[in-house]
């Protein structure tokens, strides 16, 4: 067999070898034809069966959960509950049968097609990726309509030798990484996916390889193929030459002996060489996110994205989690991470989004009602929130992030209603944190060149890099045809990430960078040069990024990053940050 090679996103770092084990989508297969008029009920009978037979081993997976298993899958598997609850799923295939006459396989993938559409209108790329997981919800009763089990490995006897096993897919549920977990697989290849899908959020949560939206590789790489994953690199290489192999071993190996020295450092205080302290903070999605934080040394929580609460509740706003279910999930994090700051992110979604029951769809949903801007057009909503988690400053160091923030009028009115919740939370007799810190997500061009409003009001900032970038240099990094231009190191962008943590300093607040670019350790170094002293990110990064900050001297840094930020030509700029790296 020819060697050739794919290149898709990184997501999971670490090299993998193994075999190649395919999964093929039951989707593919599916017939369509129309049901006479007698055997309709009969029907609709057929897919209620294979909704209920989901839900039941949705359930044994649940019961049978490893107590080792990363708790992301335990969520994602309620997620995936609710959403096979949902009466979009449960409900509206049925009228399909019934009005059209469409087969039941044929009925559930029309709707799925119709919510997939919906869900492309979505500018954040978080919940944009929550598509996958309807989808993967439906290939599941699919496969029970169908009579196709999922097609893993058996287990071997402890005393065989297993080959170690990379799946590849079009797409993989946290369902189906369950199958998995008792086998030998060692990476996962899917077609479709981005940096914040399921299978790239699981993956680093196991701690193994994984590249993702590598777009025909299911189709490409054949069965027991030998394959390569460079986590690093987002590159999959099949049938790989002795030599490539040797190579690849050979960089294993080495990488293996890096991370178990890494493990050393858990303990250790994040000080540059010339004594300057670094604070690392975690980015979590669910409360029980804190313990790896903790494990891996964080000394806080820089980003609890609260938009995971919302999730499995599509179509419906009278499922919005209420007050009390916002408050006690807040409320684990903070207890959980035993006195240490916990930065919680209010609601970063759109109107666009399915959280109501509204047709209406924005034209260009990036520049359009999202995050504060949505907030603040449903202030119960919003209200709500804000209670909860003042509620859940009563237990420990709550700060609470805002984001998308560009006017002044935005800051003062989101301040108003912070005062608001205050005043209701005071009259209901409830306790919580009345100096609590308000702080501002910077990841607008306009709100860092209008940073002295920001200073004058806001107690911390906290630069989310992703959207920074994208706003900056105007492209979506998902779309495959402009995701080349996509440059954490273009001079625009280094010029207003230097900007924000320059004036943050000036007013003597907090400036924090919590996007991608806080967990490059590639980047580490440079954004020491320009001043920051609070990074957030992925538990799975801290180490690596402690490392890199334990082995710099600031003294020598940072006048070399003051070169690259007087930089204009693009190319200079990626030479001098890899130059920094060696000094």
């Amino acid at each position: 067999m020819a060697s050739f090679t794919l290149h898709g996103i990184p997501v999971s770092r670490g090299i993998a070898i193994g075999r190649a084990h395919l999964l093929t989508p039951a989707a593919l297969d599916v017939k369509h034809y129309l049901v006479a008029e007698e055997r309709l009920e009969a029907e609709v009978h057929r897919l209620q069966h294979a909704i209920a037979e989901v839900h039941r081993g949705l359930q044994a997976l649940w019961t049978d959960l490893p107590r080792d298993a990363p708790t992301e899958l335990g969520a994602f598997i309620d997620v995936h509950a609710l959403i096979l609850s949902d009466p979009m799923i449960s409900e509206a295939p049925l009228d399909i049968i019934r009005t059209r006459h469409y087969n039941a396989e044929w009925a559930l993938v029309t709707q799925i097609d119709e919510l997939s559409a919906q869900f492309d209108e979505i500018e954040d790329e978080y919940l944009r990726e929550r598509k996958a997981d309807i989808q993967q919800v439906a290939e599941r009763v699919l496969k029970v309509l169908m009579g196709t089990a999922l097609l893993t490995p058996p287990r071997l006897p402890s005393d065989e030798y297993q080959p170690q096993m990379i799946v590849i897919a079009h797409d993989i549920s946290p369902a189906d990484m369950l199958h998995f977990r008792d086998r030998s697989f060692i990476g996962f290849v899917t077609d479709v996916g981005g940096q914040n899908s399921h299978t790239a959020i699981v993956a680093r949560s196991l701690d193994i390889p994984a590249a993702v939206g590598m777009s025909q590789a299911s189709q490409l790489i054949e069965q027991d193929d030998w394959v390569i994953i460079d986590g690093d690199a987002g590159v999959v290489i099949a049938n790989p030459s002795p030599l490539v192999l040797e190579q690849y071993r050979a960089r294993q190996v080495a990488l293996l002996k890096a991370r178990k020295k890494l493990l050393k450092l858990k303990k250790t205080p994040a000080i540059t060489r010339d004594g300057t302290p670094i604070t690392l903070l975690a980015n979590i999605e669910l409360p029980e996110d804190c313990p790896a934080a903790l494990e891996q040394g964080a000394a806080g929580v820089g980003l609890f994205r609260s938009e995971f609460l919302f999730m499995g509740r599509a179509g419906h706003a009278h499922l919005t989690p209420s007050e009390d279910e916002q408050f006690e999930q807040y409320r684990k994090a903070v207890v959980a991470m035993k006195g240490r700051p916990v930065v919680i992110r209010t609601l970063d979604i759109g109107a666009d989004k399915p959280l109501d029951q509204s047709e209406h769809t924005a034209l260009n949903p990036a520049l359009g009602l999202r995050a504060i801007r949505y907030c603040l057009a449903e202030p119960q909503l919003f209200l709500t929130q804000l209670r909860a988690i003042l509620r859940a400053s009563a237990f420990g160091k709550v700060r609470m992030l805002i984001p998308m923030l560009a006017h002044a009028f935005e800051i003062d009115q989101s301040l108003a209603m912070v005062a608001q919740a205050k005043a209701q939370l005071r009259e209901a007799g409830q306790k919580f944190d009345d100096g609590i810190d308000v702080g501002a997500m910077i990841e607008i061009p306009a709100a860092a060149l209008a940073l002295p409003m920001f200073v004058r009001r806001m107690d911390f900032l906290s630069i989310g890099t992703n959207d920074l970038i994208q706003y900056t240099l105007a492209i979506d990094r998902v779309d495959y045809e402009v995701a080349h231009l996509y440059n954490p190191l273009h001079p625009a962008v280094l010029q207003l990430i230097a900007m924000t943590i320059t004036a943050g300093k000036k007013a003597g607040i907090d400036v924090a960078v919590c996007g991608e670019m806080a967990g490059d350790v590639k980047l580490t170094r440079l954004l020491l040069g320009m001043g920051l002293r609070e990074f957030s990110m992925h538990p799975a990064q801290l180490l690596a990024v402690k490392q890199e900050i334990l082995g710099c001297d600031l003294t020598t840094i940072t006048p070399q990053t003051r070169k690259i930020l007087r930089s204009m030509e693009p190319d200079a700029i990626a030479l001098a940050v890899e130059q920094l790296q060696v000094i």
